[in-house]
């Protein structure tokens, strides 16, 4: 089943991040529980290779495979599409032509420049699969600079356009304000609010990157269609620092039963 099946359906998206280039962390995280999983190509220390092997995983699960591609290059987008993501992620678009050639990049003619030749697209999803692409895979422009935000209607009127992603982070910076995940500067929190209410106007998908499960539930409440919480990288940092943690604040006296 693809995103966009899932929203017709009424359903919110739980997605978890992969910034680590390993097939058994993917499998691992796929096995969790999430909806959909996104593969950083961007910020991630991912190449295409580790990401093809990551996409392997992920399919031992019913988990919808994504993508953030580095940039909107077509030769990364169709190349990962070509090896089964079902959604891409494409950072700093910032203006309604970045957002027209991003969508032309995800489908095959006469809607796009797709170049077909869906190599393991086709094991992962079908061997109907040239048939449905175009219906099955879900573009996400980031918006996530001033430019985009002045752009932010036209963006989103592009035809194909299937959601939006904010980056809370770069988002911040462009406002002035501190880079961060589940902000708090009143600046960004209206921004946020603005972009998901044009998203909703324009009946365009609207996503957001979280760091905790307590943000990411208010921003599904808000009306977030597709919610990140945190990383597979940021888990395993905090699992391994809580558990030090634990340790050093317990006391090493002997025990009275003898172990």
């Amino acid at each position: 089943m693809s995103l966009k099946q899932k929203w017709r359906a009424g359903e919110k998206i739980l997605n978890g991040w992969l910034a680590i280039p390993d097939s058994f962390s993917a499998e691992t995280m796929a096995h969790q529980g999430w909806d959909s999983l996104t593969i950083d190509m961007q910020h991630g220390v991912t190449d295409y290779l580790a990401a093809v092997r990551m996409l392997t995983a992920i399919s031992t699960r019913p988990v919808i495979p994504v993508v953030r591609v580095p940039w909107r290059e077509p030769g990364v987008i169709m190349k990962m599409l070509d090896a089964g993501a079902l959604g891409i992620i494409c950072p700093m678009i910032n203006s309604a032509a970045d957002a027209a050639d991003f969508v032309s990049c995800l489908r095959y003619p006469p809607l796009g420049q797709r170049s077909f030749g869906p190599i393991r697209a086709l094991l992962a999803h079908g061997g109907d699969y040239g048939s449905k692409a175009n219906e099955l895979v879900t573009g996400f422009a980031m918006i996530e600079t001033q430019a985009a935000l002045d752009n932010l209607d036209a963006i989103l009127a592009t035809p194909g356009l299937d959601a939006i992603y904010i980056g809370p982070a770069d988002l911040a910076l462009a406002l002035g304000a501190t880079p961060r995940f589940d902000p708090v500067d009143e600046r960004v929190i209206a921004a946020v609010h603005h972009v998901l209410a044009r998203a909703r106007h324009h009946g365009v998908y609207a996503g957001i990157h979280n760091a905790t499960p307590e943000y990411a539930a208010r921003m599904a409440a808000l009306g977030f269609d597709f919610v990140t919480i945190g990383s597979d990288a940021r888990f395993m940092a905090a699992g391994a620092a809580a558990a030090v943690g634990a340790f050093r604040a317990t006391p090493l006296d002997a025990p009275s039963n003898g172990y």
